[in-house]
């Protein structure tokens, strides 16, 4: 199963992802996940110093997006299928993932775009806090970490709200998303792959929405 999962920022693709790729038993592919270890690991070459945008809420450059992508689906591990969770972010994007997927024979079984309210986003992100060691999530209300503070994967005691998370970043990501990402929706409508679906309500509730569409 080839997939990507896309939608505005808050609206659950890092979760859902992980729950496809367990289900599916692929690789879950975060390009914020990946590009957040660059950052961390304090090196201060010409990919990292790109990197060095999200913590801005600004996106990477397409350049900079396919050279780390397409990397990691070049792994063996990426062979038998993956879920892409924020990328591609653009049509230029899309269209080199498909032009690398061509070349393999290869092609995506389906795009989820997960729909979300401006209103469920701005609570949702507003109330995330964050592992900045294995990159685990939680809502400060909903579901909070067993023991304040500390991850209930890792034991990183010292859980903290992502810069790009801050109030004044959340709005340039919405407005990032609605003037590039958007336009990558009817991309891939054109072409038959989009599945919209709803993404409010719980993360089971999502998960169990995801899967019918993609079994059906």
């Amino acid at each position: 199963m080839r997939l990507v999962i896309t939608g505005p920022p808050g609206a659950g693709k890092g979760t859902q992802g992980t729950r496809l790729a367990s289900h599916f038993e692929i690789p879950h592919l975060s390009s914020g996940d990946l590009l957040r270890r660059i950052i961390a690991s304090g090196t201060d070459s010409a990919f990292a110093q790109s990197a060095r945008a999200i913590n801005d809420g600004r996106m990477v450059s397409d350049e900079t997006a396919n050279a780390l992508m397409l990397g990691e689906l070049a792994e063996p591990e990426a062979a038998k299928g993956f879920v892409l969770d924020g990328y591609p972010r653009t049509a230029p994007q899309a269209r080199t993932l498909d032009g690398f997927l061509g070349g393999r024979g290869e092609k995506l079984d389906a795009i989820i775009a997960l729909q979300v309210s401006e209103a469920v986003v701005i609570e949702r992100l507003s109330n995330r806090i964050t592992c900045p060691s294995c990159g685990e999530s939680y809502h400060a209300l909903l579901s909070p970490p067993k023991v304040a503070g500390v991850c209930d994967e890792c034991g990183f005691a010292g859980l903290s709200v992502r810069e790009d998370d801050l109030p004044e970043r959340i709005v340039v990501r919405l407005g990032l998303y609605a003037e590039r990402t958007k336009p990558l929706l009817g991309y891939y409508e054109s072409r038959g792959s989009l599945i919209a679906v709803n993404a409010e309500g719980t993360e089971e509730e999502v998960f169990a929405r995801i899967v019918e569409t993609l079994v059906h």
